[in-house]
């Protein structure tokens, strides 16, 4: 018998920076992309389509692209006079923002697209075809861009979908003064709860056991349930812990203003849902948090965060910081470390304050010094790595449950994450990936556990796979 298989005419590289939500986009962008014959790429040379998705957030981001766009404008020629062609699109947040800064500055960009306008990428590639000049849509559509988006994709290669990303909320309603996202994302949008769950049972029957919803502002979630009322994000989890094989659930990125008693339940009531909460607050102060435009005062924050522990006692929490913003004085700098000393970190990200174009803090007077800015970012993320080293050393000699991944850093190692996210390294079979087994804990790293499997049908599994074959 004779089969026949037709490769993929195309190849299509995306690079992605940014946050998990770029890296759904991406992956939805490909799924779009699949019935034109875009099949990925492990490089951008010699792809027929490549794709920049941007983030506005990081400092630099608008030079780290036209760098990016300098060096695949050789690319881009050098296909040409190999007889081919490559489309080159910039997308996400940075296009939405400076689209015909991008065109104006690299003409050879034959794309630019925001993020809420991805799922018509075929006609602009249509377009960019015959079209002489730049196709640029940032505009914010009328239409759901989640209405006209084919299924996901299911992850390919042996280890793929055993963790999974899935898009819940998109945009921002609350305005702080130093961000861009309400301006690149635009306003809050709730996907249905129908449409969420359908994707969810398709994540989980491609193999996924752990489920992270993603938002710009996940815990404002109000999709329209199917008896036609609102749910909030508390009400969604609990749904999605019912599906059978789905193990574990997480969401980022949320905001202390919209961290409601039926969230604060839902992290006591569900095993599932884990116990590790990115909760930014950016600083400590509450002049400071009044300048940010952030809703609350220190003191709310804390409460939250009292509330959340008192409901699930083994929470661990992350945190965003900005250090530098315009106004912030010494006083409202030793602030946000008490903060930080009252509330103890497992993990967080700390960054100087940096002006974006078009926000109300880029023109604020006051503009702190970078060199005080340096020093107090150093004098922050000491402390920072302080708190996460101890919290990973708590975990020395306790036994948790790992959801394994895939292949661990040397040979004969499998890896896995811990309930709060550590990457977590044991010696064991390939075959754990996608089971969840005990392992003890017994060093910590600065960035990750390793352990021992704990007695078991696990660990027996692993002492069989491991041992030589009888002569």
């Amino acid at each position: 018998m004779t089969t026949c298989s037709s490769a993929p005419r195309k190849r299509l590289f995306i690079r992605t920076w940014g946050c998990q939500m770029n890296v759904y986009d991406s992956a939805r962008m490909a799924d779009v992309l699949a019935p034109l014959g875009y099949a990925p790429a492990e490089a951008p040379e010699g792809a027929d389509m490549v794709i920049l998705n941007t983030c506005h957030i990081r400092e630099k981001a608008t030079e780290k692209l036209f760098s990016e766009l300098g060096r695949l404008r050789e690319a881009k020629a050098a296909r040409r006079a190999e007889g081919g062609k490559m489309v080159l699109a910039v997308a996400g947040c940075v296009a939405q923002a400076e689209g015909a800064e991008i065109t104006a500055r690299a003409p050879w960009v034959d794309i630019v697209l925001g993020p809420q306008t991805y799922h018509r990428l075929p006609e602009m590639v249509a377009r960019a075809s015959r079209a002489a000049g730049a196709v640029i849509e940032t505009d914010f559509p009328a239409e759901d861009k989640f209405d006209h988006l084919p299924d996901a994709a299911a992850p390919q290669g042996p280890n793929a979908g055993v963790t999974a990303f899935l898009t819940v909320q998109e945009g921002c309603d609350k305005f702080c003064s130093f961000c861009v996202v309400p301006y690149t994302r635009g306003a809050e949008f709730s996907r249905p709860v129908a449409q969420v769950l359908a994707e969810a049972r398709r994540l989980v029957a491609g193999g996924a056991r752990e489920i992270t919803l993603l938002g710009q502002n996940v815990n404002a979630y109000h999709g329209k349930g199917p008896e036609g009322r609102d749910w909030g994000l508390g009400r969604l989890l609990r749904a999605l812990a019912e599906i059978p094989g789905l193990a574990r659930l997480r969401y980022t990125t949320s905001h202390p203003r919209d961290v409601d008693d039926d969230l604060i339940a839902a992290h006591r009531d569900l095993p599932g849902l884990m116990p590790f909460l990115h909760l930014p607050v950016q600083s400590g102060s509450d002049k400071v948090l009044a300048a940010m435009n952030r809703g609350h005062t220190a003191e709310e924050f804390l409460r939250v965060v009292d509330r959340l522990r008192d409901a699930r006692p083994d929470l661990a929490l992350s945190s965003d910081f900005i250090v530098g913003h315009p106004g912030e004085t010494a006083e409202d700098f030793a602030a946000t470390l008490a903060l930080v000393r009252r509330v103890g970190f497992a993990q967080a990200f700390s960054f100087k304050y940096s002006a974006r174009p078009g926000t109300p803090a880029a023109g604020a007077p006051f503009q702190v010094r970078e060199a005080e800015k340096d020093a107090r970012l150093q004098a922050l993320q000491a402390l920072l790595r302080d708190q996460q080293d101890a919290f990973n050393r708590s975990r020395v000699g306790m036994t948790i449950p790992v959801l394994f991944t895939g292949p661990g850093r040397h040979p004969g190692q499998v890896a896995g994450r811990s309930p709060w996210l550590q990457p977590v390294h044991c010696s064991g079979p390939l075959s754990l990936t996608g089971a969840e087994a005990a392992v003890t804990v017994l060093a910590a790293h600065p960035n990750s556990l390793s352990g021992l499997l704990a007695t078991g049908e696990a660990a027996s599994n692993a002492q069989r796979e491991e041992e030589p074959a009888p002569a």
